[in-house]
């Protein structure tokens, strides 16, 4: 475990990438005699998430404090703090994913059912005497309660919203399934991850942005990982990268584009578009070639980015109206004397990258570059509880289970979108309802919707009965 230092009424934190409540980025504790309590953030935590046992009312001039699993003895010891030195010794119960901060509070990282169990804070005086002992005990759910895909089997995907955008307007880059314990994400206009390209980065703990050399002053980047642009020009079309880093320093690098309007007068460029844009699997895909040069010689179709010559599907000589076959050739393509490319049934592994190389009678070369998106149609998610029969003051989580990835999910509490409260929390991905403290209005029909750019899906019912003791 590393050295942690204290937190600075300056604002300093050095644990990077920690999703702390604003409530734990205080300037140190405040004198208090009041008891020593412990708040677990979020209530309820889920295999593969992180906790936070935040720590109310330290007492004053401590020499040390211990947090314990289980037993309040040096073999279930997870860490010492020494305060007077500022440093943090791991015991015998470090399992390398705890953290704990002068302020008392300890966080787990990536939590596993094993995780289980009461948990003891104790308090030592500088006169080496126990000041106080205090118990929280942290339950687990299983993998049925994460409602989620784990975040390897559903990677991060951009969406353009408008999918095409005129000069002048604002269009916006939607994040799909960004990863749950995200530190990170930085924006870069091209498909390459160069430092001189970067638009932006946005630091989730302090949920703040940071422009970067391409930023042009029209960019805005939110929390949940989109990227706006505004009064877009001919210059700002073209593709987007999306570079995610997690607390656990995993990244995933996703890709979008950005199309505008052809009718507008901008530059002449070869452009590919997708039609439709989102694509159902099974259905046909045509990519659409705009600005095709005039004196076309011929033209190559690779699969992916960079161009790889194992990875040709098809090339065209135009003078001779002559076609031969790449190793990527399916069998379901079709390619036009215009250039564009036809997907017949299309499939999952269609999805992807594609580029197009032109060459003209000066034997000058272009290139241009789209993403086909297929998708699944959703099919319909259902509901678990942890509880149907709850009383008033208590707590309940519902999970909306779903077997499809890229995903958007939205509750509905008696036939109505449900209107939050300060007393309900979603999880990153909104998969996960959480209510605490339960109160009699809350007594009712829950439901949830999942939906893809094509495709939606309600749950079944379930009834919520509060009791009220």
């Amino acid at each position: 475990m590393e050295e942690s230092s204290m937190i600075s009424c300056k604002g300093y934190t050095p644990w990077k990438g920690l999703l702390f409540t604003a409530s734990f980025l205080l300037c140190w504790y405040q004198p208090t005699t009041a008891q020593v309590t412990i708040e677990s953030v979020p209530p309820h935590v889920v295999e593969g998430e992180s906790n936070l046992f935040l720590v109310h009312n330290l007492p004053e001039d401590l020499l040390s404090i211990s947090w314990f699993k289980e037993g309040a003895n040096m073999d279930h010891r997870i860490a010492t703090y020494i305060l007077e030195y500022n440093i943090a010794l791991p015991g015998t119960a470090h399992s390398g994913r705890e953290t704990v901060y002068p302020n008392g509070s300890l966080w787990i990282q990536n939590v596993t059912h094993k995780d289980t169990g009461f948990y003891i804070l104790q308090t030592i005086s500088g006169e080496v005497k126990t000041v106080s002992r205090t118990y929280i005990h942290l339950h687990v759910y299983t993998s049925l309660m994460k409602c989620g895909r784990h975040p390897t089997s559903a990677q991060p995907t951009i969406e353009s919203v408008p999918p095409r955008v005129t000069e002048g307007s604002s269009v916006l880059l939607v994040v799909h399934n960004l990863p749950e314990n995200l530190q990170t994400l930085f924006w870069y206009k091209g498909i390459n991850v160069f430092k001189n390209h970067e638009v932006s980065r946005h630091i989730i703990a302090k949920n703040s942005s940071m422009p970067g050399p391409a930023h042009s002053g029209r960019e805005t980047v939110y929390s949940n990982g989109s990227l706006a642009l505004h009064n877009v020009t001919w210059k700002d079309a073209g593709f987007y990268t999306l570079l995610t880093l997690t607390t656990n320093l995993a990244a995933e690098v996703a890709h979008g584009q950005l199309q505008l309007d052809t009718c507008r007068s901008f530059p002449i460029q070869l452009t590919i578009e997708s039609m439709p844009h989102n694509v159902v699997e099974g259905e046909n895909a045509l990519l659409i070639v705009h600005n095709i040069p005039e004196d076309l010689l011929s033209f190559v179709w690779y699969k992916g980015i960079p161009i790889v010559n194992s990875h040709k599907i098809v090339q065209n000589v135009v003078t001779s109206n002559k076609s031969m076959l790449g190793s990527e050739l399916s069998g379901r393509e079709t390619v036009y004397p215009n250039g564009s490319l036809l997907f017949q049934h299309a499939a999952q592994e269609d999805a992807g990258f594609y580029t197009l190389r032109t060459l003209n009678a000066q034997f000058e070369t272009q290139e241009a570059h789209v993403y086909l998106h297929i998708y699944k149609p959703v099919v319909q998610p259902f509901i678990l509880v942890t509880s149907t029969n709850v009383t008033v003051q208590s707590s309940v989580v519902l999970a909306c289970i779903s077997t499809d990835t890229g995903i958007s999910t939205q509750w509905i509490f008696n036939n109505q979108s449900l209107q939050l409260t300060e007393r309900m929390t979603l999880s990153l991905k909104k998969c996960r309802l959480s209510i605490d403290p339960v109160r009699m209005e809350d007594a009712g029909e829950y439901k949830c919707e999942v939906s893809n750019p094509v495709s939606s899906m309600t749950s079944l019912p379930v009834r919520l009965a509060v009791i009220n003791e």
